[in-house]
C-alpha cells in the first residue's frame, strides 16, 4: 500500500489515509481502500474499522490537478470506481467509524458520509460539500447519503451554500455525529468502534441493510446519469477554468 496504512488492535482495524499533506483522492487511493476493505471484510479477528487521515486533513477530496489531464471517459471511469467505493462503505457489514482528524472536503466528505459514525475534531477543521463553489455538481450517491444523515432540508442548505462548517455546526446539521478534541479523537473513535463491534455481527449487518439498502438502491439507480452530468459540467469551459485555479501543495 502506497497511500494508506492499516493497523490492528483488539478487534479494531484503523485505516489511515496518508497521501501528502492533504490526503487527496486519486485512482490509487480508491483501489487501495477497496483492496483493504476486501481483506478486512473476511478477517475474522476484525469486528470494526476506523477510517482516519494523517496530519491536518482527513481528505481534501479529489486530486483535481491530477484529474485535469484525464479524458472525459477516463474521469467517468474514476467516478464510477469512487462511487462504487462509497456505496461499499455505506453498506459494509462491519461498523466503520470516521475519525475526522482535520479538514474534510468534497470527495473526502462523501467518503465520510458513508461511514456509520462520524467524529470530528473541534477547532479550525472544517467539513464541506463545496463543489458548487467551483462550479461543479455533486454525485447522486453523495446527495442520498447526505439526505440520509442530515435530512433533506439540511442537505439542501449544505449543497446550495457550499459553506465550510466547523465541527459544532456540522453536528447541528447532522453532517457528523460527535465532536471531539485532537487529543481525544483516537480514544473516542476506538470507544465507538468497540461499542458497535461488540454487537452481534449478524444482527448488526441485517439491521444496517434494512436501514440503508433502500437508500443504496436509489444511489445505484441514479449514479450512472449523475456521473455523466458531473463530467459534462467538469469539462465545460467555465468550470474547467475554475478547476485550473485549484492547487494542491
Amino acid at each position: 500500500m502506497n497511500f494508506i496504512s492499516v493497523s490492528k488492535n483488539e478487534g479494531i482495524a484503523t485505516i489511515t489515509l496518508q497521501r501528502g499533506k492533504v490526503n487527496a483522492i486519486n485512482e490509487v487511493v480508491v483501489a487501495e481502500l477497496d483492496e483493504c476493505l476486501s481483506d478486512l471484510e473476511i478477517d475474522p479477528e476484525i469486528n470494526s474499522i476506523i477510517l482516519t487521515g494523517q496530519g491536518k486533513f482527513f481528505s481534501f477530496g479529489f486530486d483535481i490537478p491530477e484529474f485535469l489531464s484525464f479524458s472525459k471517459d477516463d474521469f467517468a471511469q474514476f467516478l464510477t470506481q469512487f462511487t462504487n467505493l462509497y456505496t461499499r462503505v455505506f453498506l459494509f457489514p462491519k461498523p466503520i467509524i470516521a475519525a475526522l482528524n482535520g479538514h474534510t472536503m468534497a470527495g473526502g466528505c462523501m467518503l465520510a458520509s458513508a461511514c456509520d459514525w462520524k467524529i470530528m475534531v473541534s477547532g479550525k477543521s472544517k467539513i464541506a460539500l463545496n463543489e458548487i463553489g467551483f462550479g461543479s455538481s455533486v454525485l447522486a450517491g453523495s446527495v442520498e447519503m447526505l439526505g440520509y444523515c442530515a435530512g433533506w432540508k439540511n442537505a439542501e442548505k449544505v449543497l446550495f451554500s457550499g459553506s465550510m462548517y466547523m465541527a459544532e455546526e456540522a453536528l447541528t446539521l447532522g453532517m457528523i455525529d460527535q465532536v471531539s478534541t485532537e487529543e481525544e479523537l483516537t480514544s473516542e473513535a476506538e470507544a465507538k468502534a468497540r461499542e458497535l463491534g461488540k454487537k452481534d455481527a449478524t444482527a448488526f449487518n441485517s439491521i444496517k441493510k434494512l436501514l440503508r439498502e433502500p437508500v443504496a438502491e436509489r444511489m445505484v439507480n441514479r449514479e450512472k446519469a449523475s456521473i455523466q452530468e458531473v463530467c459534462a459540467i467538469w469539462y465545460s469551459p467555465k468550470t474547467r477554468e475554475n478547476l485550473q485555479q485549484i492547487k494542491i501543495k
